[in-house]
């Protein structure tokens, strides 16, 4: 486990590589960076966010509400995958769902959301390399997907999500980053009245600057942080 010294060193490093990465002709202009949080102790996680780190993401519900009322002051994001049965754990919790990819799941948030009388923001997960692995709605199946999302009123859709495929050359990443970026322009222009495309969560600790190039707009971060990520007891 790293020091409190050791994290804030590691921050600092990412933010200079997420400054270099944003010189892209195709990098947004804000980048926001998730420190992710899954299988950290709350001091690690205290030791980023006493470094100005408010952004937290968390990948399991119940992890993210063990943590919850530990650190004050933070934006919580579930970046895992999230079952329609533990949706209403996290919903009063989290200020964006990045992994909504089937609409049983849309339906149970909106149902959710409309109890505490609030509108959810989600991104949309897509599986654009059709990993069986991996979680998230194919290409050819989004269309139809969010035609249906019309009907919740208290969710609203604000961008994609992907996960870079697994090999370790950052590079590999790069087709499909740059086509979800391609992907979000072309939503956009089509100007649905019930999605925003403001966001690309896309890029990891092994891939985010190739992600930034790309143009994603949120980065999840976590080993290169914390460093390597201890086993998850329950796994």
């Amino acid at each position: 486990m790293k020091t409190a010294e050791e994290i804030r060193l590691a921050l600092s490093e990412i933010a200079k590589t997420i400054e270099e990465a944003k010189k892209s002709p195709r990098a947004a202009a804000e980048v926001l960076m998730l420190a992710v949080t899954k299988t950290r102790t709350v001091e690690e996680i205290r030791a980023a966010v006493e470094a100005g780190y408010l952004e937290l993401g968390e990948n399991r519900v119940q992890e993210l509400c063990d943590k919850y009322p530990q650190i004050a002051g933070v934006r919580w994001h579930l970046i895992g995958a999230l079952q329609t049965n533990k949706v209403k754990y996290i919903i009063d919790k989290v200020a964006l769902i990045h992994s909504l990819d089937r609409l049983e799941l849309a339906a149970e948030i909106d149902r959710q959301a409309a109890k505490h009388q609030l509108v959810m923001p989600c991104l949309i997960q897509l599986n654009l390399a059709k990993e069986e692995t991996k979680a998230g709605l194919y290409r050819e199946d989004l269309a139809d997907f969010i035609k249906e999302l019309a009907k919740y009123k208290n969710l609203r859709v604000e961008g994609l999500m992907t996960i870079g495929p697994p090999e370790e050359d950052p590079e590999a990443a790069r087709p499909l980053f740059a086509e979800l970026r391609a992907l979000r322009d072309e939503l956009a222009q089509q100007a649905y009245p019930h999605i925003k495309m403001k966001h690309l969560s896309m890029g990891m600790s092994h891939d985010y600057r190739v992600a930034i190039e790309e143009g994603a707009t949120i980065v999840r971060i976590g080993s290169t942080i914390f460093g390597p990520r201890p086993p998850y007891k329950n796994a």
